[in-house]
């Protein structure tokens, strides 16, 4: 068994990649991202905000996460991607305003070599609101 130094989780394999549970809160983990890419997620952040108002944040599924009855959106920062996660229904709803974008199902990856489409992250948002209503 190996145990993370810095967070103190233990694995069956040496050296095993994986994110520390130490952040707590959405703050802390902009604040831990590369500086390039904090501005893009807290304008996501917003943009989430302002399209659910009534969601509360939390750090869920060690991303950032707004919850209203339910997990609506999470958001996650990676080397080339922000992920983008609002469940399978969502990405086969929007599937025609996703062709540009890497999917799975339930996820989206915006690549930080072009501009995010802030507006689609709140019309998928707005969405998510109303399928928990």
């Amino acid at each position: 068994m190996w145990q993370c130094p810095k967070c103190g989780r233990t694995f069956k394999n040496a050296d095993q990649s994986h994110t520390c549970t130490t952040i707590k809160t959405i703050d802390e983990y902009i604040s831990e991202q590369p500086e390039s890419v904090r501005p893009l997620l807290e304008k996501i952040r917003e943009t989430i905000r302002s399209a659910a108002p009534d969601a509360i944040e939390k750090f869920s599924w060690q991303m950032p996460t707004f919850w209203q009855g339910e997990n609506l959106i999470h958001f996650a920062a990676f080397k080339n991607h922000i992920g983008i996660y609002p469940g399978g229904e969502a990405t086969s709803f929007f599937n025609n305003k996703l062709t540009e974008y890497k999917t799975s199902k339930g996820a989206i990856q915006f690549p930080l070599n072009k501009p995010i489409d802030y507006d689609l992250i709140a019309d998928i948002t707005k969405w998510r609101v109303e399928q928990v209503r």
